[in-house]
This record gives structure tokens, C-alpha cells and sequence, in this order.
């Protein structure tokens, strides 16, 4: 018990040493950005260290995989040059036996990562896009998904205009069971427009089946008027401004994505991604796992069989690559060339088996 507790302390302060170093290079790379993208803007030290503060944490937690590779590259390491791997295995431990720490503290960490540093990211994450929007005087998201339904805003001569469906079809271009209402720049509603479908057009909506009302008058409901249609109503909305206004899989945190992908379904979009993104957070613990073993593989062995800089470099070319293959997978995913349980869980598996074979034939062969 005791040795698992030194190995598990030796092994967390390892990778927490990595996150902080690979934490203070990115805050650095991403102030300098920072000022950069926003000197217009005026913003200061202080600002663009507010600013990476919160997008940070986004690329941190998409490089987690690599961080865990090198922590425990840089264990492995440390433990064979101090000869404790060779008094490990005197002692009666075989390499499989002493791995089983690290691996647990691994899946651990992988766990606190999609439980409680996910939601973190998601939240960090939305907190960026505003205050970017604020500064780039680029205006908030147009579009939210919610259990009644899709809402979207424009821009009107006349102020905004709110527009709430029951669905769409995938790219929010086509609205069935519509409702606008347009708004004063004062803050008062002036105009309810309700149609059967609403078709995005350049320039403007073409609306089926309408019946509107003037909410300026005394008595709206005498002032309403049916047409069945096609009526044209303005619009400053683009396919490609809703489309961006989706955001990334990355901004919903891991606890919301089930609700969140059962509202985007209601309302008429594909959740592909959102699934996709759902199933590679669950698949992460296994991931993490997999590159100790990468890791294991390569550099648990003693220094003095010497070719250790050239084991490191294996290591490294491994655990990067078995990254990219969890990307290439997830484009494939994402695309619907492949399932999305295939595309989540391959890489973690595949990586566990090939690590797995090599330390055996190491360890046993």
C-alpha cells in the first residue's frame, strides 16, 4: 500500500509539473494574441490576461491526451535513471503489477477531467465567445436551441425582431410553426407575425400562411391580417451566421449534451457532432489510460540498456500519433463516414491493445 501511494504521488506530481508548464506557455502565446487581435479595442495587460485566462482552458483540455503522454514519459523517466524500476521488480513486482497504479491514477483523472473540468472549459469557453462578441462589436449569438423550439434574432430598420419555430430543417433556413416579433428600438413590441413556414431567401424571409398583427393599435386582434402567401419579410440573416452560431460541441458541458442534443433533434437539426463529442468525453478515461500504456511501453526500462533519447522519441511519435488518429476519427465522425461509436472509441482501444501486446512481449516475451 504504501508503494502505491509513492508511486501514485511520484506519478500526479509528474503530470501536474507538465499541465502548469504546458498552462503558463499557452497564457503566454495566447496574451501576446490577445493584444494583438484586439489593440483596436483598446485593451490592456490586464484585459488580454482576462481574455486567456479564459480561452486557455479549451486548448488545455483539448491537448490533455499529449500532456498525459509526456507526464508520463517524464515518470517513467525519472523513476528508471533513480534505479526504483529495478528495486521495484527485485522486490517480486512485475512491470504489469507497478503499471496498475498509474493506470488507475490515470482513469481517475481522466474522470475529473470530463466530470468537473469539462463543465469548467464549456463555461470558460461561452464566457470567451461573449467578451470577444463585445470587443469585435460583432453581437451575440443569433441562435439558441431550447426544449419549446429554436429562437433566433435580427436586425430590422426598426429595432429586432425575435423569431421563435417549433423546427427546421438542418441548416435553420426553412422554419416551420414560426413566430416573429419585432421590437422597438425603445424596447416595446410593435408587429406579431405568425406563419405555417418561413424560407431564409437573400435578403429576406419568404413567409407561407401568415397572419399578423400591429401590437402599436388599441386593439391588435381587429387590426390582424391573414394572407396566405408568399409574404417577403426583411432580413439582415445569412445561412453562414446561423450556421457559426452553433458554436463547438466543446462550448456544451459534458452534464447539458444530452439535453442539449435531444433539443437540437426536436427542433430539426443534426446532432452528429454533438454525439460524436458526447461519446469521445466518455471514451477519455480509456484514452488517458492508453497513452501511460504508450508511454510504459517505450521508457520502462532501465538507462543503462542505453538508446533512451531514441525510446523517448518512439514514445512521443506514438502518443502524437494515436492523437491525430482520435482526430482523423472524429472527422469521420463528424461527417458520417463512419459511426459515431466507432469513431469515439477505435483510437482508446486501438491503443490499448497495440501498447498492451508491446509491453507483454517486453515484460513477457
Amino acid at each position: 500500500m504504501t508503494l502505491n501511494l509513492y508511486i501514485a504521488r511520484r506519478f500526479l506530481g509528474t503530470v501536474g509539473r507538465v499541465f502548469l508548464i504546458f498552462f503558463a506557455i499557452l497564457f503566454l502565446i495566447d496574451m501576446i494574441e490577445q493584444l494583438r487581435r484586439f489593440s483596436d479595442a483598446g485593451i490592456g495587460l490586464s484585459g488580454a490576461a482576462e481574455m486567456s485566462l479564459l480561452s486557455v482552458p479549451e486548448t488545455l483540455y483539448r491537448i490533455l491526451p499529449l500532456i498525459m503522454v509526456m507526464g508520463a514519459i517524464a515518470n517513467f523517466l525519472g523513476l528508471a535513471r533513480s534505479s526504483e524500476l529495478v528495486v521495484v521488480r527485485a522486490a517480486g513486482r512485475s512491470g504489469l503489477h507497478f503499471l496498475m497504479t498509474p493506470l488507475l491514477v490515470s482513469v481517475v483523472l481522466g474522470l475529473l477531467a470530463v466530470a468537473l473540468f469539462n463543465p469548467l472549459v464549456a463555461a470558460t469557453s461561452k464566457a470567451y465567445d461573449d467578451r470577444r462578441s463585445e470587443l469585435s462589436q460583432g453581437g451575440r449569438s443569433v441562435l439558441s436551441i431550447a426544449d419549446t423550439g429554436l429562437w433566433l434574432r435580427q436586425g430590422s430598420e426598426d429595432g429586432q425582431t425575435v423569431i421563435q419555430a417549433a423546427r427546421s430543417n438542418l441548416d435553420g433556413t426553412e422554419l416551420f410553426g414560426v413566430t416573429f416579433v419585432g421590437f422597438r428600438f425603445d424596447g416595446t413590441p410593435g408587429k406579431r407575425v405568425e406563419a405555417r413556414t418561413a424560407r431564409l431567401l437573400e435578403g429576406a424571409w419568404e413567409l407561407t400562411g401568415t397572419k399578423s398583427w400591429d401590437l402599436t393599435s388599441p386593439n391588435p386582434e381587429l387590426t390582424a391580417v391573414v394572407d396566405p402567401g408568399p409574404v417577403a419579410l426583411p432580413s439582415d440573416l445569412t445561412p453562414e451566421r446561423i450556421r457559426d452560431s452553433f458554436g463547438t460541441p466543446s462550448a456544451i458541458g459534458f452534464w447539458d449534451l444530452p439535453r442539449y442534443i435531444g433539443d437540437l433533434e426536436r427542433a430539426g437539426f443534426s446532432a452528429r457532432a454533438y454525439k460524436l463529442w458526447y461519446q469521445m468525453e466518455l471514451a477519455l478515461p480509456l484514452l488517458m489510460a492508453a497513452m501511460v500504456l504508450v508511454a510504459a511501453g517505450f521508457t520502462m526500462r532501465h538507462v543503462r540498456f542505453g538508446g533512451t533519447g531514441r525510446m523517448v522519441l518512439y514514445a512521443l511519435l506514438a502518443g502524437f500519433g494515436f492523437y491525430f488518429l482520435r482526430n482523423f476519427a472524429q472527422a469521420l465522425g463528424d461527417s458520417g463516414q463512419i459511426p459515431v461509436s466507432l469513431a469515439a472509441w477505435s483510437p482508446p482501444v486501438a491503443a490499448v491493445m497495440l501498447s498492451l501486446g508491446l509491453l507483454l512481449h517486453l515484460e513477457d516475451g
